[in-house]
């Protein structure tokens, strides 16, 4: 398939109160939406810079309002940024949130893979895709792909009692389907991604945050409400 299924509708209903509907799932940790969301890019980029690699190019895939897209501009300045999402009313609110920033922003439903981007990322994306239609979206990212280039692949975990009580709590991830780092790996590798690593993050609530320094030495245990599966595209 040329594009990943994914139905418009249920995000464009929360295009306008996504922060407010996340935010009600996310408070059980006393965190907002942004500490995650930096603590993300914050982790791989500090990945990437060990393996001296600096991306002139990133592919947000499923954007959303562009939080994202924003972080990776302010992360790498000197970093093409495109956000692809299937939610018009979202790719709208994103323009108008950061659409000043030099981010560009289109349709997940217009853009044609090129082999052009050094980087691509994804959070939260697969668990609202059909199992039937993950290998046509991981297809997807793996052809926007220059050869050599990277996948930060991040999803919620779902052996983390913690990430399943906040997917109840958040209306568009109520009915959602997870995807646990076994199954995640088979997935990538399975379209021709070699895995470079699997670090597991966001281990401690706010409450505990005086134990937050320790989850680096833990980034490999199953133990965070998130996992990144960092991977590559074959240089040849």
């Amino acid at each position: 398939m040329s594009q990943p299924a994914l139905d418009p509708k249920t995000f464009d209903a929360y295009a306008a109160q996504y922060d407010a509907a996340l935010q009600q799932g996310l408070s059980v940790s006393g965190e907002t939406k942004d500490y995650f969301a930096r603590g993300r890019i914050n982790w791989l980029a500090q990945v990437l810079t060990r393996m001296g690699e600096e991306p002139q190019s990133v592919l947000d895939f499923g954007c959303g309002t562009g939080t994202s897209s924003r972080l990776f501009r302010e992360t790498f300045p000197p970093a093409e940024v495109l956000g692809l999402d299937i939610s018009a009313k979202s790719l709208e609110v994103a323009r108008q949130l950061h659409g000043n920033l030099r981010i560009e922003f289109a349709s997940l439903a217009e853009y044609r893979p090129e082999e052009r981007f050094h980087l691509a990322f994804c959070n939260g994306v697969f668990h609202h895709i059909l199992p039937r239609e993950r290998p046509g979206a991981v297809n997807f990212v793996f052809r926007c792909l220059r050869p050599g280039g990277l996948f930060a692949f991040w999803e919620n975990n779902p052996w983390n009692l913690g990430t399943r009580i906040v997917m109840k709590r958040i209306p568009f991830d109520r009915d959602a389907i997870p995807l646990s780092p076994f199954g995640a790996s088979r997935l990538l590798r399975a379209a021709g991604f070699q895995t470079v690593q699997t670090d597991f993050l966001f281990i401690f609530p706010r409450i505990l945050r005086c134990c937050r320094g320790l989850e680096p030495l833990l980034s490999r245990l199953p133990l965070g409400a998130q996992y990144q599966i960092l991977c590559r595209k074959p240089a040849a």
